[in-house]
């Protein structure tokens, strides 16, 4: 498994947390952007290792930040649907796929 793509919402959920953390701690933001590749490059590299949280949904935690990278494998694409804060408003990326 080689590629991936964002929703845009996603990459948008991404951008906006980067920007909060750098605001709250210079460098931090730069911080969770490392996290969040790692995060990928794993799931990349065993795409299935994630639960099943939602129909077909699968989630990874960041280590180090209260979210989670939420994907879809589809075929040999790995689908980023949200990047999800893990104690708000649970479930709001559903309508996504």
């Amino acid at each position: 498994m080689k590629d991936y793509e964002f929703l845009p919402e996603a990459e948008e959920e991404m951008n906006e947390a980067a920007l909060f953390y750098e605001d709250r701690s210079e460098g931090l933001g730069l911080d969770f952007l490392e996290e969040v590749e790692h995060t990928i490059a794993s799931i990349l590299g065993l795409p299935k290792s994630g639960p099943v949280i939602s129909e077909n949904i699968r989630r990874r935690i960041l280590r180090g930040f209260p979210f989670g990278v939420l994907y879809a494998v589809r075929d040999d694409q790995i689908i980023i649907v949200a990047i999800a804060h893990l104690k708000r408003r649970p479930g709001y990326w559903k309508e996504r796929l």
